[in-house]
């Protein structure tokens, strides 16, 4: 690998045998290498405006001036180069000022070679997102608007996306679906656009014959809406579903053009299209957000969460995205020990216009029975959240409710390093 095509990192830590143990670490990485080091704040700022690094590893606690200081002054002068902080302190309120301060990441000593070479190679990737995909257009490029409403007479398209997994997405994405069908009545599906990872199959309890997308590989081109309503799975609670390929392998041979020409099909016949997504900013991911009407951002209260959407909105912004577009969802809202939603709000700077409460025991019941909750629990305040959300999304008068003459379907049957001082 050419040097001109590595990862060039800024090491900042007061004490040397840290940033020594760093660079040693990162010089076991092909594709990294050490831009420079600095034992203190202010040395970490001219180095950042000197070096423009890619990846900046900032300590907090250092004597002339803090990390977060130091990550204020260059996320304001220096902002291509994104820092991930170190510290041994993990408490709340050195994560949330180090996020207010413009950190991407934080890293609790001590932690291991992998979290550490994972959360550069993370930061790194989607700064060049920003940097390539996403930089200023001209002024031709951008009296287009990427983002224009379709006309009201196509169906609309609801994209889930988180950039972290495990907050529920693809469960609340089935059960949004299945709740539009049921207020609405109207037609609906929905698509498992987690390509090489989908897992509403297994949600919804459908055959493993049944067809996907990868049924499509080679003639997309030629794919109209009757030629892919043949590869729909039909489920039992009146929803169609278009399933992920099922090997991940698969997935390479799908491109962005493909996804929005499936996905604009699908408009022709559908009130409904819910997509949901993977935690990946590659090509047809990104088309996915693109053609969407409406992107829920599913988000839970914890720090993590918090500061990877807090970079997905940064990266909203370069893609010219609304408020309304794009929606934020506090998944598991009630959960005790998290963040106040007041103060997620100010550090976003956006307010979250959708709640779901958390209920784990039911949602663990549902997915073991194949059965979205609902259905299976329809009086339970995680169902009814997911109506009100619906309700918010379809229009529907009543959106608060449940609604009382909705169809009811049938249910289908490593070593730690850099140690605490």
């Amino acid at each position: 690998m050419a040097d001109g095509d590595k990862i060039r990192i800024l090491i900042v830590d007061d004490i040397a045998d840290t940033r020594e143990n760093l660079a040693k670490l990162i010089g076991f990485e092909p594709d990294m290498e050490v831009a420079g080091t600095a034992g203190g704040g202010q040395e970490a700022v001219n180095l950042a405006k000197k070096e423009r690094p890619h990846v900046i590893l900032m300590d907090i606690n250092m004597p002339d001036m803090d990390g977060i200081t130091a990550t204020e002054i260059i996320s304001n002068t220096v902002p291509e180069s994104p820092i991930i902080m170190m510290s041994v302190q993990g408490e709340q309120d050195y994560l949330r000022r180090s996020m207010l301060a413009g950190a991407r990441e934080f890293l609790v000593k001590p932690f291991s070679a992998d979290e550490l070479i994972n959360s550069i190679r993370h930061v790194h990737e989607l700064e060049k997102v920003r940097r390539a995909r996403y930089a200023p257009a001209g002024p031709a490029v951008a009296a287009a608007s990427p983002v224009a409403a379709p006309s009201r007479d196509t169906g609309k398209i609801i994209t889930f996306f988180s950039p972290k997994g495990g907050v529920g997405r693809t469960t609340i994405a089935t059960n949004l679906a299945v709740a539009l069908h049921q207020m609405t009545e109207k037609p609906v599906v929905l698509v498992d656009g987690s390509l090489p990872f989908g897992d509403i199959a297994v949600i919804l309890n459908m055959s493993p014959k049944a067809k996907t997308i990868a049924d499509l590989v080679g003639s997309f081109d030629n794919t109209d809406s009757d030629v892919l309503e043949s590869i729909l799975a039909q489920h039992s609670t009146g929803i169609k579903v278009l399933l992920a390929p099922p090997t991940p392998e698969s997935t390479e041979l799908i491109t962005g053009a493909n996804i929005k020409h499936v996905l604009e099909l699908l408009r022709e016949r559908y009130a409904y299209i819910v997509v949901d997504t993977w935690p990946s900013f590659q090509e047809q991911a990104i088309t996915m957000l693109d053609v969407a009407d409406v992107i829920l951002t599913l988000m839970t209260l914890e720090i993590t969460s918090l500061k990877n959407v807090r970079v997905f909105m940064e990266i909203v912004e370069k893609l010219g995205y609304t408020e309304d577009k794009v929606q934020l969802v506090a998944n598991r809202n009630d959960s005790s020990g998290g963040i106040k939603a007041s103060d997620v709000e100010a550090s976003l700077g956006r307010k979250i216009p959708h709640t779901i409460v958390s209920d784990g025991r039911t949602l663990v019941l549902a997915v073991n029975r194949g059965v979205p909750f609902v259905i299976s629990h329809r009086d339970s305040q995680v169902a009814k959240d997911i109506f009100t959300l619906a309700g918010k999304l379809s229009g529907a008068a009543e959106a608060a409710a449940v609604p009382a003459g909705g169809k009811q379907a049938k249910a289908q049957g490593g070593l730690k390093l850099f140690g605490a001082r």
